[in-house]
């Protein structure tokens, strides 16, 4: 059996796109955990540019991006198909993940991560964002067929992450009444065999943005 390492985070979300991505394929892998304060030398020797995780060691190689490793798992193992089969249906997928990754997640960090001005701003971008979301997933199961794809796991921070957050911060930017056709997909989503059973403990990670929030609120 090939040899298959992934370093990265329990509570990442971009960890657990490599994580379901392998399960979906039904690969099987160690899980090997790294220490954001403290990296180890297979991290930074793997991913010497960005120096993050996740990284995918495959017989020795490193892959490293989440959405990368994503297409590699794809072209790589034989199993459903994470990519559609239909070329434009492709590209539709791998611009809704860039999508997310280059707009949404943007956003969505200084609203919660940001002050001031700059968080109030960031609200107004993540609503105008979550309206172009919810008219995309009107009518449908999933960003691209009947079954979790590509853009769907790319989305996973929005899915799973973003409601802790916004529990643990107070600030809720999703309701069904404003986003109806996005909270259909989330429960649908969420409900998928491959992510339901692989989701990271909503307790540790409510305590763990709980406990960012409340530093960053406190006295300097």
């Amino acid at each position: 059996m090939a040899e298959m390492k992934l370093l990265g985070v329990s509570l990442s979300p971009f960890t657990h796109r490599v994580e379901w991505a392998l399960k979906i394929k039904g690969v099987e892998y160690e899980l090997i955990v790294e220490d954001p304060q403290n990296k180890s030398p297979l991290l930074l020797q793997s991913n010497p540019i960005h120096k993050k995780i996740p990284v995918l060691i495959h017989n020795g190689k490193p892959i490293s991006e989440s959405m990368v490793i994503l297409e590699y798992i794809d072209e790589t193992f034989e199993g459903p198909s994470i990519l559609p089969e239909d070329p434009y249906d492709r590209a539709i997928a791998r611009f809704w993940a860039k999508f997310l990754d280059e707009k949404c997640l943007p956003a969505m960090g200084k609203v919660y991560f940001g002050t001031g001005e700059e968080s109030d701003k960031a609200k107004e971008e993540c609503n105008e964002l979550l309206k172009i979301l919810d008219n995309e997933l009107k009518n449908k199961k999933f960003f691209v067929g009947d079954k979790i794809g590509f853009a769907d796991i790319a989305a996973n921070l929005m899915a799973f992450w973003m409601g802790i957050i916004e529990e643990a911060s107070g600030v809720v930017l999703v309701t069904s009444e404003k986003f109806s056709n996005y909270c259909v997909w989330r429960e649908e989503y969420l409900n998928c065999s491959q992510v339901k059973d692989n989701l990271p403990s909503k307790d540790a990670l409510f305590a763990h943005f709980q406990a960012r929030f409340q530093a960053a609120a406190a006295p300097k």
